[in-house]
């Protein structure tokens, strides 16, 4: 291992985490509005949106990103659409997560009693009242971990960037082999930086899952009820 080869060529993989890191989080802060004009849509049941939303989930769910990101990047500019390598990265990553916030927020939904929505309608709340107030913040709460899962997900999924021209980690990482066939720090740099970038999220996460979880159950136990 060569550790000076290490530190001259760790500042490309600072400055690569960075970008990579900047377009994970515009992509997931697409993704969950996204998730949410999608899940209002299935809930309130509007025709023709409804279907246009249950095929485009269906379509995100089930093909690869480096695919999507290959026709934003390769395809679009057949008929006169040219993205940059950011606003593909972003778009594909929001198109791709989307789909996934969309069913978190459904599942959570679903799991609250319908007697609350009943008992909204019985106060004269209107739907959107009903939703923003009531099944919202609660289908939030319930679905922390499936968020959190999807968030190291799309976080992970940044590694085909480079198939875009984009200069993320895998694009430095793929670089240094290629003109110093120096794989094997090129990879432990690759996996450093991704830790350092992915243990302090799930960390951030398990943390924030208990807290979701004292502040339903309090200090009972959420089985047993003691």
């Amino acid at each position: 291992m060569d550790f000076e080869f290490i530190r001259a060529y760790a500042p490309l993989y600072a400055s690569a985490a960075g970008l990579t890191l900047t377009i994970a989080f515009f992509g997931i802060l697409l993704s969950v509005v996204i998730g949410l004009l999608c899940s209002l849509v299935k809930i309130f049941k509007i025709p023709v949106l409804t279907a246009i939303v249950n095929g485009y989930i269906e379509i995100s769910r089930n093909t690869p990103l480096l695919i999507q990101l290959f026709f934003l990047y390769f395809g679009l500019p057949k008929i006169g659409i040219v993205l940059s390598s950011e606003t593909c990265a972003i778009t594909g990553l929001a198109f791709l997560g989307g789909s996934y916030m969309s069913e978190a927020f459904r599942t959570g939904i679903e799991q609250i009693p319908k007697i609350q929505t009943d008992s909204g309608l019985s106060l004269g709340m209107t739907g959107l009242q009903i939703f923003r107030f009531i099944l919202l913040p609660q289908a939030i709460a319930t679905s922390v971990p499936v968020f959190c899962a999807n968030i190291i997900f799309l976080i992970k999924e940044t590694s085909v960037f480079s198939a875009v021209a984009l200069a993320d980690l895998m694009f430095v990482a793929k670089d240094l082999i290629g003109i110093y066939y120096k794989t094997d720090e090129a990879l432990f740099m690759l996996v450093i930086s991704y830790l350092l970038i992915l243990l302090p999220v799930s960390a951030f996460c398990t943390l924030l899952e208990r807290r979701v979880r004292y502040a339903e159950f309090g200090n009972s136990d959420p089985v047993s009820g003691k």
